[in-house]
């Protein structure tokens, strides 16, 4: 693991450009995810204490994020979907993409567990007895990295479940928060990340029934705008909040976020 160290050029410039950093702000396209878990709470008083760079975060499915930031909406990008920004890069709207932290997918459903897929770590087996049994199955159906990572899992099952769309295969096309509480609602298996989980306070009788699967890993990925692509980007400020994640200190700080004892995000920084 290759951690980067906070730039002395970037301190520098903030040590000797004090009124510059006080005055700037940007804004962060991000997954629901890292909103949700109470993430950003956490880091972002350090950032701002430290820069004086105010950080506005706007949270919305990964989909939409890349959209918004392709439409230069943003100053910086931070989802979880990595060949979709591989591809944001590629095409010239990013100016680097580092992989920032990780933690891993899980599927939630009822107690009583109405498919037996409980205890369960093959995940594809899982999805395929679920859709066996006609259980309710509730997606966010929203472009989400959530909802990428689900359909890619089900289309290796060899199962659409688009097909029984409105039956027992529910698409509520919301955030994973409003997703959980109408899947909790109608009784149905829901995939999430683990760190929304963990925080999520209506659980009920719900838990965990399958996990462990490796292609359940979930990667997070920070990219800067490009300002060739998007002159209106605040290219400076967006660097450094974006080395300012990746060095030690950052990751130090993600490491460091925990919600009833347990560690959301695994901090894995590298400049691809």
């Amino acid at each position: 693991m290759q951690i980067k160290a906070f730039g002395a050029a970037t301190i520098a410039t903030l040590l000797t450009g004090g009124a510059w950093a006080q005055e700037q702000s940007i804004i962060v396209q991000s997954t629901t995810s890292t909103a949700n878990s109470g993430l950003y709470d956490h880091l972002l008083p350090m950032f701002e204490n430290e820069t004086g760079i105010k950080v506005n975060v706007v949270a919305v499915g990964t989909g939409q994020a890349i959209k918004n930031a392709e439409n230069c909406d943003g100053d910086v990008l931070l989802v979880h979907a990595r060949s979709a920004e591989e591809a944001f890069v590629e095409a010239g709207y990013g100016t680097e993409r580092m992989d920032l932290m990780y933690n891993d997918f899980v599927i939630v459903g009822p107690e009583d567990d109405p498919a037996g897929v409980g205890g369960m770590e093959d995940v594809r087996a899982a999805l395929s007895k679920i859709a066996g049994e006609g259980a309710l199955f509730a997606s966010r159906g929203d472009d989400s990295g959530t909802n990428r990572k689900e359909m890619a899992l089900w289309a290796e099952t060899g199962i659409d479940p688009s097909a029984a769309s409105g039956d027992w295969y529910r698409e509520t096309g919301s955030g994973m928060g409003a997703t959980l509480n109408a899947g909790i609602g109608m009784g149905a298996y829901v995939m999430t990340d683990r760190a929304t989980w963990i925080s999520f306070e209506n659980k009920q009788d719900y838990e965990i029934q399958v996990q462990g699967d490796a292609d359940m890993f979930n990667q997070y990925g920070v990219i800067p705008v490009s300002p060739e692509r998007c002159p209106s980007v605040n290219a400076e400020a967006a660097q450094t909040f974006a080395d300012w994640l990746v060095s030690d200190e950052g990751q130090d700080a993600i490491a460091a976020y925990t919600v009833a004892d347990q560690q959301l995000f695994f901090p894995n920084a590298s400049s691809d």
